[in-house]
């Protein structure tokens, strides 16, 4: 156990630095656009780019994102599994262009390595396409890269790229969320791809075989578990049940993510008693003594989705259906922020 209460930011990881740099490339991004950019409707979570007007009247657009894995990674890596990180990269993207209700079209793939192994290069693809035939998505090809003493033998990096469709018309985001809106959260299959670095620094690849008592498994087992496809059942709910806009829980957690699909003047209220966090967070809370704010802010604490709908029970209805467990978290209040009720607030 670490002797100082872990942090992200002492693993090495500055969410407020990612923050200002993502302000700061707002402006070079508008300087390329062209009329068929669409201004940020799904809170930054895809890019949108209008096509021309289609038949009877469509008006199709495209939804870009592009994401990686992470130091996730490393552990696959020291785990001799890297398989189980091909899902996680398409679930990564894909989630993110569902944000706006979007349906995943086709992936591409960008691998890095220190030196080709085409067995380890296959394992991880092999990884990419099961992704991909869960979300319903062609996987078109990539690039692999060989990175002699750059990077070493082993070692690899990984980022992918998908493109989805969605009409004009339905495309969720802020501007359809309203007061009085209930918050849906779907299970998470654990810490999916974020918060890796202060995992890391916590847990010893020597650690990852030995059954863990508590978690009735190795910690290898819970914490390598790929991250959950949300999209497929997320475009059955929202072609089912009125759904205003959708928020992956990625890095910064729930407080990071959720703001970006709420509109100005409105706040939300997440009870986190509604919550049954998965025992992994609390192995790792323990082991790094992390403060229970600091964890809602990296992890996403058993919530890897949020939907926002003017029915909740509507909504839960259709995913038990679909054999997704949901609940019921929250409420779209007036005001601005998150409050997360029962969480320390920041000093």
């Amino acid at each position: 156990m670490t002797e100082e209460p872990a942090t992200y930011a002492a693993a090495g990881v500055d969410l407020d630095a990612a923050d200002e740099a993502v302000r700061r490339l707002g402006p070079h991004l508008a300087r390329t656009a062209d009329e068929a950019v669409l201004p940020d409707l799904s809170g930054g979570y895809g890019g949108l780019y209008a096509l021309p007007a289609g038949a009877g009247g469509s008006r199709p657009v495209l939804v870009s994102s592009t994401d990686g894995v992470g130091t996730k990674l490393e552990l696959a890596r020291a785990h001799g599994s890297l398989r189980t990180v091909g899902i996680d990269l398409v679930a990564m993207v894909v989630d993110d262009l569902v944000c706006a209700g979007a349906r995943p079209l086709f992936f591409q793939d960008y691998l890095a390595v220190g030196r080709l192994d085409p067995a380890q290069v296959e394992e991880v693809v092999a990884g990419i396409a099961d992704g991909c035939e869960a979300a319903g998505c062609a996987l078109l090809g990539g690039e692999i890269a060989e990175h002699p003493g750059v990077m070493a033998p082993g070692q690899v990096d990984l980022a992918g790229f998908g493109v989805g469709i969605v009409d004009a018309d339905e495309i969720l985001g802020p501007q359809r969320v309203e007061e009085g809106d209930a918050l849906v959260a779907l299970a998470s299959s654990g810490p999916h791809s974020n918060g890796y670095s202060l995992i890391r620094r916590l847990v010893d690849a020597t650690d990852l075989e030995a059954h863990h008592p508590v978690l009735g498994e190795p910690l290898g087992a819970a914490l390598l578990r790929p991250t959950r496809l949300y999209a497929p059942d997320c475009l059955a709910l929202a072609a089912a049940t009125p759904v205003h806009a959708l928020a992956h829980v990625t890095g910064g957690g729930i407080p990071g993510n959720l703001p970006r699909i709420l509109p100005e003047g409105l706040g939300a209220v997440v009870r986190t008693e509604t919550f049954a966090v998965p025992e992994v967070f609390g192995v790792l809370q323990r082991l790094g003594a992390i403060a229970e704010e600091e964890l809602w802010r990296v992890f996403n604490m058993g919530a890897g989705m949020l939907a926002v709908v003017p029915d909740p029970e509507q909504a839960l209805a259709l995913l038990a259906e679909r054999g997704v467990h949901a609940w019921h978290c929250g409420e779209v209040v007036t005001g601005e922020g998150v409050t997360l009720t029962d969480v320390p607030a920041s000093e």
